[in-house]
C-alpha cells in the first residue's frame, strides 16, 4: 500500500547524502562553465564577422580570394585533426546519444577538446564570411563541457553521462539564444524524447542557469528586437496560411538536399567532394563569395542584421535575397565547416514572410515575418515546439503564442510530407560511420550480386572456393580506399556461384 512521504525522514536522507550535494553542485558549476564558454563563443564570433565586415566593406573583391582560402584551410584542418567538430553540433550530440553507440566512441563527438575547436574553427567561418549560425555549434560546445564533468562524479551517482550530454546540448541552445525555457524544450522534443524523473530536476536547474549566464553578460533583450503587430484578425488568415505553406515546403526541400550532400548520397558532385573534400571546399567557398557579391554582402554570416530590418519595415530586400540566402547556407553546409543553420534558416523565413508582406498589407510585415521564421525553422528541424519557443523568445512575440505554435505545427507537417528528419538523419549515419570504423576501417557493404537463374542453389557439402581480387587502391586527402572484387566458385560449376564488389575505407583520424 502506498503511504504519504514523510518530510522529515527524507530531510534527514538528503541531508546526510553529503556526496549527492556534492555531484549536483559539481553539475551546476559546470553548467555555469558550459554559459561561459557560450558567451565567449558569441562574443568571439560576433567580433571576428565585425572584423570581417570592415574588411568587406573596404576591399569587396577581395573575398573572391579570402572565403576560398579560409574555407578549404579550415575544411583541412577539421578533417585533419578534429573529424567530430565538422557541420552543425546538433547530429552530433544526437549520435553520442544513440543507444547504439559504444561508450568509448561517445567522446568521438562530445568532448572538452572538440568545444575548443569548435569555438575556434566556428569563428574561423565567420571570419571567412560563411553563411553560418553559432547556435547549432554551441550544443556541442556546451555538451563537451558538461560531458566533462563526468569524471569528478561519484562512481555510484545517479547522474549518467547521457543525461550530461542532455543538459550540456540544451543548455548550448538556452545559452546562445538567450532563452532558457526554449533550452528545456529542446532537451525534451530533439535531444531526449522525455527526461528521467530521478535526474529531471537538476537537468533543468543547469539549463536555466546556463541560460541565466548568457542573460547575466547580454542582459534580458531580444535577439531581433520586440516585434510591434497589430490586433490580428482575420484578415491575417490568408497571408499567413501563405506563408506557413511556402515555409514548409521550403523547409522540406532544405533538409532534403542536406541529407542528400551530407550522407553521400551517390551523385557526381559527392562523389568528387569524398575524393578531394579540400578542393570541394574551396570551390564552394568561391560560390557563397559571389552570392555575397551579388547581393551587396546582406547574405554573409547569420543573417541577423537582415532580419531585424525586415522586423523594422525599412529594408530594401528583395525576394532574391531569400533564394540565394538559402543556397548560400546549403553550400556552406555542404563543405562540411563547423556552422549550425539555425540563423540561417531564421533569416530564410524571415525572407520568406518578408516577400508574402509585400503582396499584402505592410501593417502585417512583422507578423508574417515572425510567422515566416517558425514555419521554415520548424520544417527544418521536424522540432516544431523547440521552433516557435525560440522565436516567441527571441522577438517578445507573446501577442502571437497562437499565431506561431500553428505556423511551425503546419509547416513541419508539410516538410515531412518532402523531407525525413534531417538531425536524426544525420545522427544515425554517424552512428553508422563511427560503429564500422572501430578499428579504423569502414566497410561499405555492397548489395549482393544476383544469383543466375540457371544456376541451382549450392547443394548441402558442396565443395566451394572463395577469391578476393584487389582492384584499386586510392590515396584520398581522407585516408585510403580499397577496392576487392570477392569471388565465390563450385567445385564442378560452370559459373561462380556469386561476385560480389567490396570497399574498403581506412579513415586518418
Amino acid at each position: 500500500m502506498n503511504r504519504e512521504p514523510d518530510f522529515f525522514e527524507h530531510l534527514r536522507a538528503e541531508l546526510r547524502g553529503g556526496r549527492i550535494w556534492l555531484d549536483r553542485a559539481i553539475v551546476l558549476g559546470y553548467a555555469i562553465a558550459a554559459g561561459l564558454f557560450v558567451v565567449g563563443f558569441t562574443m568571439a564570433s560576433d567580433w571576428v564577422f565585425g572584423q570581417f565586415h570592415s574588411f568587406y566593406r573596404s576591399w569587396p573583391w577581395a573575398v573572391l580570394l579570402t572565403t576560398p582560402l579560409l574555407t578549404a584551410g579550415i575544411v583541412w584542418f577539421t578533417l585533419r585533426f578534429f573529424p567530430g567538430a565538422g557541420g552543425s553540433g546538433i547530429p552530433q550530440i544526437k549520435a553520442a546519444l544513440h543507444p547504439a553507440l559504444p561508450e568509448e566512441r561517445r567522446f568521438a563527438f562530445a568532448s572538452l577538446r572538440l568545444t575548443l575547436a569548435k569555438i575556434g574553427l566556428g569563428a574561423a567561418g565567420f571570419a571567412a564570411g560563411l553563411s553560418i549560425g553559432r547556435e547549432g555549434p554551441s550544443v556541442q560546445v556546451a555538451a563537451g563541457v558538461m560531458q566533462h564533468a563526468r569524471r569528478w562524479l561519484s562512481p555510484n551517482t545517479a547522474i549518467d553521462g547521457r543525461a550530461l550530454l542532455v543538459a550540456g546540448g540544451a543548455a548550448g541552445i538556452a545559452a546562445a539564444f538567450n532563452a532558457p525555457l526554449a533550452g528545456v524544450v529542446f532537451a525534451i522534443e530533439e535531444l531526449s524524447g522525455r527526461l528521467e524523473a530521478r535526474s529531471s530536476g537538476l537537468i533543468i536547474t543547469a539549463i536555466v542557469l546556463a541560460g541565466l549566464v548568457a542573460v547575466s553578460a547580454f542582459g534580458n533583450v531580444s535577439y531581433f528586437g520586440v516585434i510591434r503587430v497589430p490586433r490580428l484578425g482575420w484578415d491575417v488568415l490568408g497571408p499567413g496560411l501563405l506563408v506557413t505553406l511556402l515555409s514548409g515546403a521550403a523547409g522540406g526541400l532544405f533538409a532534403r538536399l542536406l541529407i542528400a550532400s551530407l550522407t553521400g548520397t551517390a551523385g557526381r558532385f559527392n562523389r568528387w567532394r569524398a575524393r578531394f573534400p579540400v578542393r570541394f571546399a574551396a570551390v564552394g567557398g568561391l560560390a557563397v563569395a559571389v552570392i555575397g557579391l551579388v547581393t551587396g554582402g546582406v547574405t554573409f554570416g547569420a543573417g541577423s542584421e537582415a532580419v531585424k530590418q525586415m522586423l523594422q519595415g525599412h529594408d530594401e530586400l528583395t525576394p532574391l535575397y531569400t533564394v540565394l540566402k538559402f543556397v548560400a547556407t546549403w553550400l556552406t553546409a555542404w563543405c562540411g565547416v563547423p556552422g549550425g543553420i539555425f540563423a540561417p534558416s531564421l533569416s530564410i523565413g524571415a525572407g520568406i514572410g518578408d516577400a508574402v508582406a509585400r503582396l499584402a498589407s505592410s501593417d502585417l510585415g512583422p507578423a508574417l515575418i515572425a510567422m515566416g521564421m517558425a514555419g521554415f525553422l520548424a520544417a527544418v528541424t521536424q522540432a516544431p515546439l523547440t521552433a516557435f519557443i525560440i522565436v516567441m523568445e527571441m522577438v517578445d512575440g507573446h501577442a502571437m503564442v497562437l499565431s506561431l505554435m500553428a505556423a511551425a505545427m503546419l509547416a513541419s507537417l508539410v516538410s515531412r510530407m518532402i523531407s525525413g528528419p534531417l538531425y536524426d538523419t544525420l545522427a544515425e549515419y554517424m552512428v553508422g560511420r563511427a560503429i564500422s570504423s572501430g578499428g579504423g576501417t569502414e566497410a561499405v557493404h555492397p548489395a549482393p550480386a544476383e544469383t543466375p537463374k540457371s544456376e541451382p542453389p549450392v547443394p548441402s557439402g558442396s565443395q566451394v572456393r572463395g577469391s578476393f581480387h584487389v582492384d584499386t587502391v586510392e590515396e584520398q586527402d581522407w585516408g585510403r580506399q580499397v577496392t576487392m572484387t570477392a569471388t565465390v566458385e563450385r567445385e564442378g560449376g560452370d559459373k561462380p556461384v556469386c561476385v560480389a564488389e567490396v570497399v574498403f575505407r581506412y579513415y586518418q583520424l
